[in-house]
């Protein structure tokens, strides 16, 4: 079995991720490399985000690795929070208060329709790829739901009536953007073994 280190010590985002890739690749925390460095994020982009925490890993262990970095991107506030999503309201802020700022933020919008969006960076030898993946929904004005983290208590997926923290994990992990983008990266990873 493969084995990749997923360059984040998010443990909400490592079980997501090994949920999906569970019988396929043996996924490596930082925690078990003993890794537990503060890497930074200064990319404008997800993409550079992402990049810089895969490169960092890479450079630091020599290690095939890959890393995620993930947005909401709402419509009526021109894609943000976006690349600073997780710092939203602020350095050292918590979901609760990110989610505040984003409804007071829609509070006078109509449009609440929004997206998450997922960037995976692959490095393996010295080849770079990336992996995208996008569920559309729309932010509603009062959380529900105690599953999940993050935004998951305001967003509910296009086609659904439940937000992403009533759904449970197993039907996130089958649906979200970062399911999407994982599924990506194991396609190409098993066209690689044939």
């Amino acid at each position: 079995m493969k084995k990749l280190v997923f360059a984040t010590n998010n443990t909400h985002k490592l079980d997501e991720i090994r949920a999906v890739l569970a019988n396929d690749i043996e996924i490596i925390s930082l925690a078990e490399l003993n890794c537990f460095d503060d890497i930074p994020e200064t990319g404008n982009t997800l993409e550079e985000n992402a990049l810089i925490k895969a490169k960092y890993i890479n450079d630091k262990f020599g290690l095939d690795c890959f890393a995620d970095d993930t947005g909401l991107e709402v419509d009526a506030l021109g894609g943000e929070p976006g690349v600073f999503s997780a710092r939203y309201a602020g350095e050292n802020q918590n979901s609760q208060k990110n989610i505040k700022k984003l409804l007071w933020n829609l509070k006078d919008k109509n449009n609440r329709s929004a997206r998450f969006r997922t960037v995976i960076a692959y490095i393996e030898n010295e080849n770079m790829l990336y992996f995208e993946g996008v569920i559309a929904g729309e932010i509603i004005s009062e959380t529900r739901g105690t599953s999940g983290f993050g935004y998951d208590p305001v967003f509910v997926p296009k086609g659904y009536s439940q937000t992403f923290a009533e759904l449970g994990a197993d039907e996130k992990n089958r649906i979200s953007h970062r399911a999407l983008a994982v599924k990506k990266l194991a396609e190409y990873l098993q066209s690689q073994r044939l």
